[in-house]
């Protein structure tokens, strides 16, 4: 058991080095932005065009299969599960309102093909509403999650931090502390493997001495993983004082005071294209996109 290599979601991969990779992360940042937006109060064909783009935008890069295999196995799991329930939810969801059937006339009329129940299987059956519903779920569900886990699989955590700043600095006018916002983000991000490293090990010395959880019983069992979840806050707070002690060994008194610059934030000519294309692709959404 590898946590800081079995996650599904989150990971940053360094290697090989694409050309998502080599853009400005405040670049990568809005068009993640985008992704996530977009889909509000937007029709049906938007948000599929949404879906396949992210997943060219994957191809075109050539990430490697491997990097995807988790978090794109569990994501289309999850979204088909969304769909398939969704598909065969009543009609309004069990809320009394006004019936959405054809009118009688138009149901019997001989000039027209028009069906408003696609499938039925037994009691259950599916209607035209529950597949644009199931379709509307399942495809932002993928978007939202899907662009997530593109970007930060492809942006280091020192990057994110780097962008969000400069992105927030109009804030600092309101006496936004942006600068401490950043260090406290950046922190965190590189806390968390710390917290995976220490549940490892934790994990792993609890399995190597071959305990006999049956015959400890239920009570007895509960107070062990009580044991080990006060280890583990012990082990956590130890880490985060060396964090704080190596800080102030360094003379790190204040962001403001001694600044670290963890990423240089340039625009190329590819982050160019990319603005411009962002442009067309807002532009597409306002005249195309809307929900019927």
């Amino acid at each position: 058991m590898d946590l800081l290599r079995s996650l599904p979601i989150g990971l940053y991969l360094e290697h090989p080095v694409t050309w998502l990779h080599r853009l400005d992360p405040r670049v990568k940042l809005v068009w993640l932005l985008s992704f996530l937006i977009t889909p509000v109060i937007s029709n049906v064909n938007w948000r599929i065009v949404l879906a396949l783009g992210a997943i060219a935008i994957t191809l075109t890069a050539r990430i490697p299969f491997r990097a995807l295999r988790q978090q794109a196995g569990w994501l289309l799991i999850v979204c088909t599960i969304a769909f398939i329930v969704t598909c065969f939810v009543n009609d309004g969801l069990a809320i009394s309102s006004q019936p959405r059937w054809p009118d009688s006339a138009l149901a019997i009329a001989p000039a027209t093909n028009y069906q408003y129940i696609l499938l039925q299987v037994g009691r259950f059956h599916v209607t035209r509403h529950s597949l644009d519903l199931a379709i509307n779920l399942s495809s932002i569900l993928f978007v939202l999650i899907y662009s997530s886990s593109l970007y930060l699989l492809t942006t280091a955590p020192e990057e994110i931090t780097a962008g969000l700043e400069d992105l927030m600095q109009p804030l600092r006018r309101l006496k936004i502390p942006v600068t401490e916002i950043a260090l406290t983000l950046t922190l965190s991000l590189r806390f968390i493997p710390l917290v995976l490293e220490e549940i490892q090990n934790l994990f792993r010395s609890v399995t190597t001495r071959a305990i006999n959880w049956k015959k400890l019983g239920l009570r007895q069992s509960f107070n062990l993983w009580l044991i080990v979840a006060e280890r583990l806050l012990e082990n956590l707070l130890m880490r985060a004082e060396q964090i704080a002690i190596a800080m102030e060994v360094r003379g790190f008194t204040s962001p403001d005071r001694h600044r670290v610059q963890w990423h240089q934030l340039r625009l190329g000519i590819s982050d160019g294209v990319a603005l411009g294309i962002l442009v067309l692709f807002w532009w597409v959404r306002l005249v195309w996109g809307w929900a019927a």
